[in-house]
């Protein structure tokens, strides 16, 4: 049940933007190195224009399938959390 939920695009799609915000984030350390800025920068904005971005999918997703089927949903929200969580621990634990 819960591999049908995440074909879904609201499912699959904050994943992916978590992904790739990660993705972004250590290829910015393996270019640059860990650099301490007094302006955030384009980088920092792509950040969080994906980490932001996809709260409202989230929501959207939330909404439409947690009354429908309450514990797939549940799983794949625990997935999109997982992924967010693994892009914004980076940015934390480089403190970047």
């Amino acid at each position: 049940m819960e591999s049908f939920l995440l074909r879904r695009p609201s499912a699959f799609t904050p994943v992916a933007m978590s992904l790739t915000a990660w993705t972004f984030v250590l290829v910015y350390v393996a270019t640059f190195g860990i650099v301490h800025q007094a302006d955030e920068g384009t980088p920092a904005h792509i950040f969080q224009l994906l980490i932001v971005g996809q709260m409202p999918i989230v929501a959207f997703f939330a909404l439409k399938w947690l009354p429908r089927q309450p514990k797939g949903a549940a799983m794949v929200i625990a997935i999109q959390a997982a992924a967010a969580a693994l892009a914004v621990g980076t940015v934390a634990l480089l403190e970047l």
